[in-house]
């Protein structure tokens, strides 16, 4: 059962490394990072660590990024792809807890949850958004997920190309389609360099939420059909 992680990147030279070093001492996992146009030293430094790069020649998102990757793991005997961020938040002792808890519950995709990271803001909008999606996931933001190949496969779809974000879109895309989500709880270490791409200012902060709202009332009315 072959597995493959996933890291999109884009100008993470500071931490790329680190990240695929200590993936490397820790799982016996292929790891790929797929570089979305960075113009920093990250394919450098990834190719250095030991990972396989992919690199992008225009900048897609981290989404775009991950379907890219996506594409890459359905050419290959993967079973399970793991996606993670690059950043040093996602930590690999959680990748063996996440690949036992899809082995044994059934599940197409489970995902890692940190829900104490989060300000009172931050869980608050969590909530609105968790109760408008009808979705049992706590920490809907969440990169460090666990796909089968299935759910990969689903996720390649054109109503999911526009996504900017692997956050509750995915979510609600693979829920739509009877796809089974789990959750289990791991430690996330502090972000070594950058910041949140969705909760970086206010700004970012209400066109995300709006972004999110739009697609929830959308998929409220598509099943209340």
């Amino acid at each position: 059962m072959k597995t493959l992680i996933l890291i999109p990147t884009r100008n993470e030279s500071k931490t790329i490394g680190n990240v695929v070093k200590e993936l490397k001492n820790t799982v016996e996992c292929d790891i790929l990072v797929v570089d979305d146009a960075s113009y920093d030293h990250t394919i450098i430094n990834a190719k250095e660590a030991g990972a396989v790069v992919l690199p992008l020649s225009i900048q897609t998102g981290a989404w775009g990024a991950i379907r890219a990757g996506f594409r890459y793991s359905l050419s290959r005997p993967y079973e399970y792809v793991i996606t993670m961020d690059a950043d040093g938040q996602h930590v690999a002792e959680s990748i063996p807890d996440l690949l036992r808890e899809i082995k044994s519950s059934g599940a197409d995709v489970v995902v890692g949850s940190a829900i104490q990271r989060g300000s009172s803001y931050k869980k608050m909008a969590w909530y609105i958004l968790r109760k408008l999606a009808r979705l049992k996931i706590m920490d809907v933001t969440s990169g460090l997920r666990v796909y089968n190949r299935t759910a990969v496969e689903s996720l390649l779809i054109d109503e999911t190309a526009l996504l900017t974000y692997q956050d509750i879109g995915v979510l609600l895309a693979l829920k739509n389609n009877g796809f089974k989500l789990s959750e289990i709880s791991v430690h996330m270490a502090d972000r070594i360099n950058g910041h949140s791409q969705i909760f970086h200012s206010w700004i970012a902060i209400l066109r995300y939420f709006v972004f999110t709202f739009t697609l929830c009332m959308t998929h409220i009315g598509r099943n209340a059909k």
